[in-house]
């Protein structure tokens, strides 16, 4: 700052100092207010130009070139989602119940040695088929043939001692009273002749049924007392099924019903149901079932697993792809269909048969749009734009075209 402003603010200013000074401080305001004057102009330029530009830039706009977009057709098409519907009527269909259990045989018995002695023949071989009455183990007779004809003997005497008897008796020589003692023998002697023999008979061990020779559980050789097992011996025919039902599975079958069985092995048969457990087990609160096959042929296999398909009943259901499954917000099964006024709508259902084509279930009105494509994004009570099969693959529909989630499709 000059010497002067300094002599001013001190107060050594003198009068003609002063009237000297204030030329030079009007000068110096006007230079400043020249300066803020030129800021506005130049501000004021600079609007003028971006005005003329815009005004030149719409000079070409042409108001044909979105003469066919329609602004409100635009917002109604993203506001409606599209899905694929399918038209859907139920009809009668068997109601099936599947299951899954084993096959078994129908016996299984362990042939056990009846007196004690040793074993001398084997003479079936494991695995061969045997009939009621075939001998499958034979032991030593040791002293049992010589007890029999002991006993033979003691018979015959007993039977001359009572014809003697007789004929003394009719001539008058003894009194009828003597006849008893001697037919008292003579009994006793029959009895101990049958004792024998069927001691005899008891080394020579025969097949209770038809079956399979399964197991040897004894060789050539061995001591056996009575009771021990000689050989295992299996009926397969007809052959047995076990399966479990749960408490409310086991009303809704009856003994005598047919049942289709799927084995493991391949084969397809038909059994029929030949026992229902009465009391279920404590610990599973199921009850066991059983099925008879016939198997005259020994083909199949005990110890098999099967799948079962019981019929037991029937109702209307309808016919629905496998994939289009839904949970509602509790956690409900069920498929979303659209309503006659395009919403949409959610349908517990009940499986009662799967197949090849679907899965038929209960639930569904009786003509139903069950939605196929797209239910994944829409959700109960929105209003839907809905085309059938036949017009998405006409159209190249996706599942939500022209919606605002058309970007997750």
């Amino acid at each position: 700052m000059p010497r002067h402003f300094h002599a001013i603010m001190k107060g050594r200013v003198t009068g003609l100092q002063i009237r000297f000074l204030r030329p030079v401080w009007t000068l110096g305001r006007k230079k400043a207010a020249m300066k803020l004057n030129r800021s506005y102009i130049l501000a004021a330029i600079a609007v003028i130009g971006v005005g003329a530009w815009f005004a030149i830039s719409s000079v070409g706009y042409d108001p044909d070139i979105y003469a066919d977009v329609d602004p409100n057709a635009q917002k109604a098409e993203a506001a409606l989602p599209t899905v694929v519907v399918r038209n859907v009527t139920a009809q009668i269909h068997p109601i099936r119940l599947t299951n899954y259990g084993r096959t078994l045989p129908n016996r299984r018995v362990e042939v056990k040695a009846k007196t004690a002695a040793s074993l001398i023949s084997t003479p079936i071989r494991e695995g061969a088929r045997v009939n009621r009455g075939d001998i499958i183990c034979r032991q030593d007779t040791d002293a049992r043939q010589a007890v029999v004809d002991q006993a033979q003997a003691q018979l015959a005497k007993a039977e001359a001692d009572l014809a003697a008897t007789t004929v003394l008796v009719d001539k008058g020589y003894r009194s009828a009273t003597s006849l008893n003692g001697d037919r008292a023998a003579v009994d006793a002697a029959r009895a101990q002749l049958k004792q024998a023999q069927i001691e005899l008979g008891n080394i020579v061990l025969r097949a209770p049924f038809a079956g399979i020779y399964e197991m040897r559980m004894a060789e050539v050789g061995d001591y056996l007392s009575p009771g021990q097992p000689c050989a295992l011996i299996v009926e397969l025919n007809p052959l047995k099924l076990e399966a479990e039902l749960t408490e409310t599975q086991v009303g809704q079958v009856a003994i005598g019903q047919d049942v289709n069985i799927r084995l493991a092995t391949g084969e397809a048969v038909t059994g029929k149901v030949s026992f229902i457990e009465s009391v279920a087990n404590p610990a599973t609160r199921t009850f066991e079932m059983e099925m008879t096959i016939p198997n005259a042929d020994y083909a199949l296999k005990a110890g098999v697993s099967a799948t079962l398909d019981l019929k037991i009943g029937e109702a209307m259901a309808s016919l629905i792809p496998s994939g289009i499954l839904a949970l509602n917000d509790d956690g409900t099964t069920g498929i979303r269909y659209i309503d006659a006024s395009n919403h949409v709508r959610f349908a517990a259902i009940q499986q009662v048969d799967e197949t090849a084509a679907g899965l038929w279930v209960l639930g569904l009105p009786e003509r139903t749009r069950i939605i196929v494509e797209g239910q994944d994004y829409v959700s109960v009570g929105t209003e839907v734009d809905p085309k059938t099969e036949s017009e998405a693959a006409r159209d190249g529909a996706s599942s939500v075209s022209a919606s605002p989630n058309a970007e997750l499709n």
